[in-house]
């Protein structure tokens, strides 16, 4: 938890609704399910993760503290408006980032990336802090003697790519002076598809002159859910708005019929507008269908770029005829070589670690929860457009690698003395569904939820937790504290 620079501690009584509205924006959970959902109980970090600490789980969880509410925290409204922090922020910046770190915090989280906003349209706070700011978030960790930096940076989505070896060449001199790793985000983006191996490039050469950046990286492309109850591009027509609030098998019924198909198409879009129609049309032959399965690692042909040309009409009307077939289509971002042969070199790279799978954000429009099951189904035992990974590999991808990451020499191996944390899982018989959306957080908010078949128990702690994916009574999970705490 706190990943992104946003997050629930620190917290002043009454500011409560600027975090959710931040963690909304960021992070798109319904602000509706937060306020129902969180019972306040803490202003401090080391007080949250006390609150943390006493909620029953079946899983165990950690937490980071992200650099967003931490700014807010010290700097009130002039978190967001002033991109310079004071000689004073700084210092007690730092010193409740190394408080948070001696109570068990797993990392301090911050935010560079500008599209990242609230829900208001505000920057999170930090986004734009100088090096002498993040210093103070590095030498927490040196002064708490645990921990590392994880960076939500520019480079996860291709931007400002003209700066960006600079700020690698930070981020090195921050790890170089904390003596502490600093994890962040690189994927191959369809704008400039070959970059990430130019700043992997950079990685190796800063690491072998000292530094200890760690590149955090997906095992699958970034997959945007495209449908009628989520990420839907024709929202926003008059005809289909008429149709929206009605249940989504009677409104199916209604935008198959071949009137109303007609008077969504011809009501059409602007280009130049921000609406979601103008962002997918951007994307034609990385949006795929999902009518008989996922989608892995599909071709061009698959694509509705592909499939519209071989029809012989537009990618509009054949997006509207998928999405009356299957409600849920896939758009595909960092996709643009149509395989995987560049995920496939980042992922396995010695100074890469698996993630970014956004499992608990992101939850009305993003499935990408799945992305263990994925790795484990395509990469270990489906793949026939390129190499394979062998099982030992993407266990360790999985398990040991991340725990020796962030400092955790209890568990991520299976040994004496170790963690008793495991899945028995049936290979053969390893099956991701199509996702699905559920209305099941509070309030009835809505998520989108990909199930899987072959996972046949899942231990925490040495307690069964789950049998054949339903969950046992048993809830042995705990919070995660840092080596220091």
């Amino acid at each position: 938890m706190g990943n992104c620079g946003v997050g629930f501690a620190p917290i002043r009584p009454g500011t409560e609704p600027y975090l959710i509205q931040l963690m909304e924006g960021v992070e798109d959970i319904p602000g509706t399910a937060l306020y129902e959902g969180i019972t306040w109980g803490w202003e401090s970090f080391p007080e949250y993760l006390d609150v943390v600490d006493g909620l029953r789980r079946s899983i165990d969880v950690g937490a980071s503290m992200p650099h967003g509410s931490l700014r807010f925290y010290v700097m009130g409204e002039r978190s967001v408006t002033q991109q310079v922090a004071g000689a004073d922020d700084i210092a007690t910046m730092g010193r409740l980032a190394r408080e948070a770190i001696e109570a068990g915090a797993l990392a301090v989280s911050t935010n560079r990336l500008a599209s990242h906003r609230a829900k208001d349209g505000t920057p999170v706070p930090g986004t734009f802090a100088d090096e002498l700011e993040l210093r103070a978030l590095a030498l927490a960790l040196r002064d708490g003697g645990a921990g590392l930096l994880q960076v939500t940076g520019a480079l996860a989505m291709g931007h400002d790519l003209d700066t960006a070896f600079d700020e690698l060449d930070m981020y090195a001199r921050l790890s170089v002076e904390c003596g502490h790793p600093v994890l962040f985000s690189l994927t191959e983006v369809n704008q400039s598809p070959d970059f990430w191996r130019r700043a992997l490039d950079h990685v190796e050469k800063l690491n072998g002159a000292g530094a200890n950046l760690i590149v955090q990286t997906h095992g699958r492309p970034t997959g945007l859910v495209v449908g009628w109850d989520t990420f839907n591009p024709f929202a926003g027509r008059s005809t289909y708005d008429a149709l929206a609030l009605l249940p989504i098998d009677a409104r199916l019924d209604r935008l198959r019929e071949p009137s109303t198909r007609q008077a969504i198409l011809d009501e059409g879009f602007d280009p130049a507008a921000r609406g979601r129609m103008s962002i997918v049309a951007k994307l034609w032959e990385y949006v795929f269908p999902m009518i008989d399965g996922p989608t892995f690692e599909p071709t061009f042909e698959e694509s509705v770029a592909g499939l519209a040309a071989a029809a012989g009409i537009a990618n509009e009307a054949m997006l509207y005829d998928l999405m009356c077939q299957c409600p849920l289509q896939l758009s595909l971002g960092g996709y643009r070589k149509h395989d995987l042969s560049s995920i496939h070199d980042l992922m396995s790279h010695p100074d890469a670690m698996l993630g970014l799978a956004d499992g608990g954000a992101h939850c009305s429009i993003i499935c990408d929860s799945s992305m263990p099951t994925f790795l484990l189904q395509h990469w270990v035992r489906d793949r026939t457009r390129g190499p394979r990974i062998g099982l030992e590999a993407a266990v360790r991808m999985l398990t040991s690698r991340p725990a020796e990451v962030y400092g955790l020499g209890d568990r991520g191996v299976l040994a004496v003395g170790k963690r008793a944390d495991l899945n028995v899982i049936d290979l053969d018989a390893l099956d991701l569904h199509l996702p699905e959306v559920r209305y099941d957080l509070p309030t009835d908010a809505k998520r989108v939820v990909q199930r899987a078949d072959g996972y046949d128990v899942t231990v925490c702690a040495g307690e069964v937790t789950f049998r054949s994916g339903h969950a046992t009574s048993a809830r042995p999970g705990t919070l995660i504290r840092g080596p220091r705490a």
